[in-house]
């Protein structure tokens, strides 16, 4: 016979009962669908385009770029909380994802009316698209205790994620083929990134359907929803909520280490994500085809790393497995430093993607290992907002250096490097069995008699 696909091996101990693995498929489809707008609107293609198309290539174009990046992260932080306490009250998860990938779709078709010189159209869309996608992002995750048993919570997530860098390099594959044929027909970029733009929306477009046809919503309306408002009723709440889930993680040392830390060396990764290919072009002067082929085998790289990577996690330890992948990103930012020639860049390009997906994981898996079970969404909201945080820190952080110094990438990168020095110094700072500790006596107190219940 035939071994057994990763879709046979998630049922039946994986999956909660009553899920079926087509359900799951559709899950996972919409990993598949968003990921190429990550890839090729905001790391592959439409980022070098911004600043050296749109904006001419003018000093302040990297911070431009970097500043509606931040913007965007900004609103995704402020309005987050109150779509999910919404879409939580009312069992409208579907539906909010429904608003946030046509929001997003239309909004990548949208940069194809994009040309040389029509920065604020570009600004515009830009915000938006990254605002819709933050939306269904972080939608399409609160599916997943519904769909998988908590022991199995990373493995079907891990298929996600697999599924997800399939269609990352299918939008860019495609992407890639109709750049390399409109430069041989001598199409300039102003001709040919738009209609990768909107390669881009009809993937994700196409592949979303998938979604909505098998996901389904399992949840139920809360009886509160109807004593409570929409708007500022339940944004107030939220950020309430947030708050005091704040002060009550304070009392937890090692997590609040760990936000620290996760602060810091995401800042890192998301100047990669942000500006690898303003990077290949601006400092190593690659053109726009060598960029994306670049950026097609960091992904190619990071799915590598993802997958090898968390067996070693369950050998080694998170905190240790974490700390590898930090040290990792440090010597990955000191060669694309020294990096005079494509040779040396392209092992710096590998050597991230194998970090990319490994320390990602391996903040998700701490988090949950210091988080209380009764508080585990609450805590991973937290860790959400901190990664949110360090999407406007560290892109705005390269784009003031680079401005200040009139385009002097190397020392952007160069200070990005200190990000993960600093996350690599607080990890030290987090001791996993004491917080494991100090997350189970929390949840000892919590279900001692007459503790005050959940509400705490």
């Amino acid at each position: 016979g035939t071994a057994p696909t990763p879709m046979a091996r998630l049922q039946p101990d994986a999956l909660n009962p009553g899920v079926r693995r087509r359900e799951v498929f559709g899950w996972a489809m919409y990993d598949f669908a968003n990921s190429g707008y990550t890839t090729v609107v905001l790391t592959a293609v439409f980022a070098a385009y911004f600043v050296g198309g749109v904006a001419g290539g003018a000093p302040w174009a990297t911070f431009a770029w970097t500043a509606t990046l931040a913007a965007s992260s900004a609103l995704v932080m402020l309005t987050m909380p109150a779509l999910g306490a919404w879409a939580d009250l009312r069992a409208a998860k579907k539906r909010a994802l429904a608003v946030s990938t046509v929001g997003c779709v239309l909004c990548t078709a949208g940069l194809a009316l994009v040309g040389p010189g029509d920065l604020w159209l570009a600004v515009a869309f830009v915000l938006l698209s990254n605002l819709f996608f933050s939306w269904g992002d972080a939608l399409i995750a609160a599916f997943l205790p519904e769909l998988a048993r908590p022991a199995s919570l990373g493995k079907v997530s891990g298929w996600g994620w697999s599924f997800g860098y399939l269609g990352g390099m299918l939008t860019l594959g495609l992407s890639l083929a109709w750049v390399l044929s409109a430069q041989a027909r001598g199409e300039t970029a102003s001709q040919f990134v738009p209609v990768t733009m909107a390669i881009t929306a009809v993937v994700y477009a196409l592949a979303a359907i998938t979604t909505f046809v098998l996901l389904r919503e399992r949840a139920v309306p809360q009886p509160q929803a109807a004593a409570q408002g929409a708007g500022l009723g339940e944004m107030g709440a939220a950020l309430s909520r947030l708050a005091r889930t704040w002060r009550q993680a304070r009392q937890f040392r090692d997590f609040n280490a760990l936000l620290a830390c996760g602060l810091a060396y995401q800042a890192g990764i998301s100047v990669v994500i942000a500006l690898a290919a303003v990077y290949a072009e601006q400092a190593m002067g690659f053109q726009q085809t060598e960029t994306m082929m670049l950026i097609f085998l960091v992904n190619i790289a990071a799915a590598v790393g993802a997958f090898a990577w968390g067996h070693v996690q369950d050998r080694i330890g998170h905190r240790a497995a974490l700390a590898a992948t930090l040290v990792g990103w440090i010597v990955m930012v000191a060669l694309a430093v020294a990096a005079t020639g494509p040779a040396l860049f392209w092992v710096a390009a590998v050597l991230a993607g194998l970090c990319m997906g490994s320390s990602q994981s391996a903040g998700r898996a701490l988090t949950g290992a210091l988080a209380p079970v009764a508080q585990r969404a609450e805590f991973f909201g937290l860790w959400t907002f901190a990664t949110r945080l360090a999407a406007i820190v560290g892109p705005l952080t390269y784009g003031a250096v680079t401005w200040a110094t009139a385009g002097n990438h190397r020392l952007a990168i160069g200070c990005t490097g200190v990000f993960f020095v600093i996350g690599l110094w607080l990890l030290m700072r987090v001791d996993v069995a004491r917080g494991e500790t100090a997350a189970q006596t929390a949840d000892r107190l919590r279900a001692a008699p007459g503790a005050g219940g959940r509400g705490g």
